[in-house]
């Protein structure tokens, strides 16, 4: 039945056991371009000086990194996001409570004055 494959949990991916990847924030991009950035400066590397075993240590060079370097701007990214989110839901909470009434900053004051000439 088809209905028989949805009941059962979707497995993660844990790195080193106990990182389970998917709750982690930023975390399954960090790799994902960390191993990449790993491939291009190991193979770069190669290319440029055939020595393997330099080109293998430029490559965990090359994917320390860039892991670490996408994983702060990730952060950097992340935290700004939620900065402007929770700015977002105050000032709707404010215009909800303010809404209608004399604080409401988008209602011009009028002056009971009136200007005699």
């Amino acid at each position: 039945m088809a209905g028989e494959g949805d009941s059962e949990p979707s497995k993660s991916f844990k790195l080193l056991e106990f990182l389970n990847i998917q709750t982690v924030p930023c975390a399954r991009e960090s790799i994902l371009y960390g191993s990449l950035g790993s491939f291009v400066l190991g193979l770069g590397h190669f290319l440029a000086t055939s020595r393997v075993r330099r080109s293998c240590d430029v490559a965990v060079g090359g994917f320390i990194c860039t892991m670490l370097g996408y994983w702060c701007y990730c952060r950097y990214n992340l935290a700004q996001q939620r900065i402007r989110q929770r700015m977002l839901q105050q000032a709707m909470r404010n215009k909800i409570l303010y809404e209608g009434s004399s604080l409401d900053p988008e209602t011009k004051p009028t002056s009971n004055k009136e200007s005699h000439s």
